[in-house]
């Protein structure tokens, strides 16, 4: 991995997202929105809906808010919601590599947990539905904790839940939101970007940047080997 700084130390817990990390749910997720905004009756960009990436739900509210007016965006997020859903409840596909990584954790005895701007009734049934609920010690959502990504309360919830101090903690991330909330927490990340490519000001953050889960791995399996 050319580029890539190693880790600074083995990591005693790792933190994941779940959205766009773990599952490949970002782009469903947009397309039900741009589904509901249409059946409405609303010119939304697809700029918008890239723009909630990695954002809480009363976030990205208030951006259709400013868009389309309170009641016009409550009507939107309850059928976008619907829609999403449905999807959801089949299960959402994985994001590559994710499995084969959640395995390397578990066989190193390397405790695990979620932290997500998803609420938890929804958090718990996708990953429920995705198969990969078993594979964590502690799910952390937005439900939780008083103030969303990039603000850092979900992730040191994650840490005090495993028990592990904040600095020890690997963090996986997607969004540039999520980033900056695991650098907010005093935690390591690693971004897996996903539908939204790292711009100049995001790479300023010097935090570590790689193209997928298995170069995460490998970054990882880089820091163990060198501690055994």
């Amino acid at each position: 991995m050319p580029g890539v700084a190693p880790l600074p130390f083995a990591p005693q817990a790792v933190v994941f997202d779940m959205d766009g990390l773990m599952l490949d749910s970002e782009r469903a997720i947009n397309a039900c929105m741009a589904r509901a905004a249409r059946e409405l009756g609303h010119d939304l960009p697809d700029a918008l809906w890239l723009a909630m990436v990695g954002r809480g739900e009363a976030v990205c509210r208030a951006m259709l808010a400013g868009r389309v007016g309170e009641d016009a965006a409550d009507a939107l997020l309850a059928r976008s919601g619907a829609l999403y859903d449905a999807v959801a409840a089949a299960g959402i596909d994985h994001r590559p590599g994710i499995v084969e990584l959640l395995r390397l954790l578990v066989a190193r005895g390397i405790p695990r947990a979620v932290a997500t701007s998803t609420r938890r009734p929804l958090a718990i049934a996708k990953l429920r539905a995705a198969g990969l609920l078993d594979y964590f010690d502690a799910v952390c959502t937005s439900s939780d904790v008083a103030r969303p990504k990039p603000a850092p309360d979900v992730y040191l919830l994650a840490a005090e839940r495993l028990g592990v101090e904040p600095a020890r903690c690997l963090v996986l991330e997607d969004s540039p939101t999520g980033v900056r909330a695991a650098l907010a927490a005093g935690m390591t990340p690693v971004q897996v970007p996903d539908m939204l490519a790292p711009d100049e000001e995001v790479r300023a953050l010097g935090h570590r940047i790689v193209a997928s889960l298995a170069e995460a791995q490998r970054l990882l399996e880089a820091r163990l080997a060198e501690q055994a």
